[in-house]
């Protein structure tokens, strides 16, 4: 049985500086644990190495699964600007960086402001400037494996029509649109988006 990655050792990993690079991170994971039929599931940043290892590498994956992204990620400037001026103690990056959360239950945030506090600004900002880099849209018709598509309705950052264009243009994509959910559908919505996720593992069988 491989060990579990653990979140520290993911921060004393090198540092990827584009999506390419975090793919062949993801891809050498998974390869050296020679794991088979891969479902790989990633939101925002994830989404966007999810849709290039579907690219890049098809027949290592049964599926994919796709929360929160795009197949163009351009990241407002203000969220850039939050990671290079972060104030004392990088307090108000995190003031700011904490708001994406206020739907997440009270329970989950002082797990997420602790995560949030060992990873830093200038983490955010590498991934940021990483997303905005990011563009496959007028490659996503070579895209034939199954695809499951899940979007927040109120998702103001990767909004729903993000996902509805990769619906349209990839081969053999469903959709589902969570209503009253934001970019974090997944931890908003946790119940509603794993019977989603469920429903499609059964489906690939």
């Amino acid at each position: 049985m491989p060990k579990p990655l653990t979140f520290r050792a993911i921060l004393r990993a090198r540092p990827c500086h584009d999506i390419e690079s975090y793919l062949e991170w993801v891809r050498g994971f998974i390869t050296a644990r020679r794991y088979k039929d891969v479902v790989l599931c990633g939101h925002s940043m994830g989404g966007a190495i999810t849709l290039l290892y579907a690219l890049r590498y098809p027949e290592e994956l049964k599926g994919i699964i796709l929360m929160g992204t795009g197949a163009r990620l351009r990241v407002r400037p203000d969220l850039l600007e939050r990671c290079r001026q972060p104030g004392p103690d990088n307090s108000n990056w995190l003031a700011s960086y904490m708001k994406s959360f206020k739907h997440v239950a009270v329970d989950m945030q002082p797990v997420l402001s602790q995560r949030a506090v060992e990873v830093g600004p200038e983490v955010e900002l590498n991934d940021l400037l990483a997303c905005d880099r990011f563009d496959v849209m007028d490659q996503l018709g070579q895209i034939n494996l199954p695809a499951k598509v899940l979007c927040g309705g109120e998702d103001i950052m990767t909004p729903v029509k993000y996902a509805d264009y990769l619906t349209e243009h990839m081969q053999n994509a469903q959709e589902t649109v969570i209503p009253g959910a934001s970019h974090f559908v997944q931890m908003e919505e946790y119940k509603k988006v794993n019977q989603e996720i469920e429903d499609f593992m059964a489906s690939l069988k």
